[in-house]
Formats: structure tokens, C-alpha cells, sequence
């Protein structure tokens, strides 16, 4: 198994910021229905910058973890930074070559993160 498989792995069975804030800004949840993946995500934004976040839900190890390494990710960032992460970032951060079959599962997060920033720009 390769370093990114491992990583990924790791992530799944110990995702970071798994857990539901009890004080956010903004929540969103996310479905997908191919595949019945599901994420509920909780930022708390404070001066443009994300100071918290966490997520539930269920899903295949790629949704999962591409959640758990994208938190990593904005967690401190400033929103105008976080609001340019795109696809490409998601494929980096996973480092391995995503089938389109699973690319929904991969971009699931990223999803649910720009529904929350979507929110956050009309307040």
C-alpha cells in the first residue's frame, strides 16, 4: 500500500474535526444520493476567518477523509482564500487519481463547504 493509501486510511478511521460544534456560524448538510454518502458540516467563522469547524456523517473512506484532510486544510484560513478552493485542491490534498465514479464522493466536503461560505456572503 502506498503512502497516500495510508494517509487516506488513516484519515477515514481517524478523521480530524469529526464531531459537531455546539457553537457555530453557519451548517449545511449534504447528500449524495448515488451513493448515500452524507455530511453535516459546522463552521464558525469569526473576523473573515474560519475558527472552527467540525463534521458528521457516513459515508465511503474517500468522502470521509477528503472531509478530514480538507478541515485540516481551511481550519484558520481566511474566507477569501478558502472560497478559491476548487476541485484541483481536493485532488492534491488526496494525492491520488479519483475515478469519475468517485469524484462526488471526493468533492462531497467541498460541497458542503461552499454551501456554508454561499451562506456566509449573503449575511
Amino acid at each position: 500500500m502506498d503512502l497516500y493509501n495510508e494517509i487516506i486510511l488513516d484519515h477515514y478511521h481517524n478523521p480530524h474535526h469529526a464531531t459537531a460544534l455546539t457553537t457555530f456560524t453557519h451548517t449545511t448538510t449534504v447528500h449524495n444520493p448515488l451513493c448515500g454518502d452524507m455530511l453535516k458540516l459546522d463552521i464558525s467563522i469569526k473576523n473573515g476567518i474560519i475558527a472552527d469547524i467540525g463534521f458528521t456523517g457516513n459515508g465511503c473512506a474517500i468522502s470521509q477523509a477528503t472531509m478530514s484532510l480538507l478541515a485540516d486544510a481551511v481550519i484558520g484560513k481566511k474566507i477569501t482564500a478558502v472560497k478559491k478552493f476548487n476541485q484541483t485542491h481536493i485532488y492534491k490534498l488526496l494525492g491520488i487519481p479519483i475515478s469519475p465514479g468517485r469524484s462526488k464522493c471526493a468533492l462531497l466536503g467541498l460541497h458542503a463547504l461552499k454551501n456554508n461560505l454561499s451562506t456566509y456572503e449573503k449575511k
